[in-house]
């Protein structure tokens, strides 16, 4: 049984406030991976990074003074192409990089495999399969680098390795 993960592939992290080039460049080939995996007949689940609008107020927001993905807000919205293929989903939101219910729905479900793709890579990305490798540590947990971007270049290959140590496996 097999869980595909799409990570904040959120306007705000794409073509928004926090967005970069990078970014756009996955969006069609997450949108056929999306296909692929709901055609599969997967569990197919997004992350949602949520904020309110005291964002500026949180640890997060000192660290990174960028509003993003205020909850209700356009740049909060999954990118079109997600969104069309994401109506009968289950989504989790999030206010921090990683989230626990995910992780326990996962481990709760008992998936023998996870897929994840999304943004960002050296931020969300790695937590979440962070959390998931705990919550399954007998699941082979898997990260498709050609559909995940992170904020720059180098940190996207640093997190890729990291996870690599970790015993998740990249595809690219």
């Amino acid at each position: 049984m097999k869980l595909f993960v799409v990570v904040d592939m959120q306007k705000d992290f794409v073509d928004g406030a926090l967005g970069t080039p990078e970014a756009e460049a996955i969006v069609a080939p997450a949108a056929e991976k999306l296909k692929q995996a709901l055609a599969a007949g997967d569990t197919v689940v997004f992350t949602l990074d949520t904020h309110g609008a005291d964002y500026l107020d949180t640890q997060e927001g000192k660290y990174l003074p960028v509003p993003h993905c205020i909850k209700g807000s356009a740049g909060w919205q999954l990118v079109p192409p997600l969104e069309a293929l994401a109506q009968n989903c289950r989504r989790f939101e999030k206010p921090a990089f990683g989230s626990m219910e995910l992780a326990r729905f996962a481990a709760q479900e008992g998936f023998d495999a996870v897929e994840l793709i999304g943004l960002c890579t050296d931020i969300c990305v790695i937590s979440n399969a962070m959390l998931l490798k705990a919550a399954l540590p007998e699941a082979v947990i898997s990260v498709d680098a050609a559909c995940c971007a992170g904020v720059t270049p180098d940190s996207h290959r640093n997190a890729l390795h990291a996870m690599k140590q970790c015993q998740i496996q990249v595809t690219e």
